[in-house]
């Protein structure tokens, strides 16, 4: 399936480096050499050397890594976690985010190069970049400060995660 070039969006293929940029900024990735890719009229087609399950796989891989390149530096990405819980809540400080999350101390978060936060309300966080891949990692340490636990529901999840609670000992 090949991958289409929004307006605004340039790709610069040599060999196995790739670099993609676009308004959001600009994402550059060295893939494998089994992965062969063609550009012509704004659409990239990428091929494979063979028909092993190896070059297959990396087939696959190459072609979601380019269209997630190319959707970031066009679009971006981004990743919203809510905190639940009594006196649960984050801040933004500075482009860092402190948690307050039921630790005897408040615990911060800095953000890396490329990705920002947004805390519309004190129990919504929005991370954002270009990078999806370090976007969802982000996010994913966020979330790991206080994983939402199955008794009470309380700490960080994703928006719209669904968490299975128990019933706990008096719940027979």
């Amino acid at each position: 399936m090949p991958v289409e070039l929004p307006s605004g969006v340039e790709v610069n293929i040599n060999g196995t480096d790739v670099t993609v940029k676009g308004s959001k900024g600009e994402l550059s990735r060295t893939f494998h050499e089994r992965v062969a890719f063609e550009q012509e009229d704004g659409v990239i087609t990428v091929s494979r050397d063979g028909d092993s399950p190896q070059a297959r796989a990396l087939h696959g891989l190459s072609r979601a890594l380019l269209f997630n390149m190319v959707q970031g530096v066009s679009e971006g990405f981004k990743k919203e976690l809510e905190i639940q819980g009594v006196g649960y809540r984050a801040a933004l400080k500075g482009s860092d985010i402190e948690l307050q999350v039921g630790f005897s101390h408040s615990v911060n978060v800095e953000a890396p190069e490329g990705i920002t936060f947004d805390v519309p309300e004190p129990t919504r966080i929005i991370v954002t970049g270009i990078d999806k891949e370090k976007v969802g990692q982000v996010a994913a340490n966020i979330r790991k400060v206080r994983p939402p636990e199955p008794y009470k529901g309380k700490g960080i999840r994703y928006a719209g995660e669904y968490v299975r609670r128990k019933a706990g000992k008096a719940g027979k």
